[in-house]
């Protein structure tokens, strides 16, 4: 069978690809994939990624709808309390989660697409909390 080597890329749907494309890059520090801006023309993907390309996702311009999926991303401890602080300045709510074996931070973009960062340096979180 063959095997899946990683995820490539979430799409994401946004009302304003342009302010979804300046929110992303505020909050999460993803910027626009030069070679694929073409793809973006019309009703594309407008490629957005973290500078090692380790993150990435796909905006699509698209009028409103309900998000059900809920995009992760796993971090460190000491990167988890800089995540913290940092959604604390950009975001209007963050939902702090114990879940007795991972800690994570949940958080909306501007269009209500759900987040998490989730952290699994559960003892150490704990003791900083």
């Amino acid at each position: 069978m063959p095997e899946l080597q990683s995820i490539d890329h979430v799409h994401v749907f946004t009302a304003d690809r342009g302010r979804a494309e300046a929110w992303y890059e505020r909050v999460l520090s993803l910027t626009r994939i030069e070679e694929f801006e073409h793809w973006a023309a019309k009703r594309g993907p407008l490629f957005l990624a973290n500078v090692d390309r380790t993150v990435s996702i796909a905006l699509f311009e698209r009028p409103w709808q309900p998000t059900q999926s809920t995009i992760a991303f796993r971090v460190s401890g000491p990167d988890f309390l800089a995540w913290q602080k940092r959604l604390a300045e950009a975001v209007d709510t963050i939902d702090k989660v114990d879940h007795h074996g991972s800690w994570s931070l949940y958080f909306t973009d501007p269009d209500g697409n759900p987040f998490e960062i989730t952290s699994y340096d559960y003892e150490w979180l704990k003791e900083q909390f």
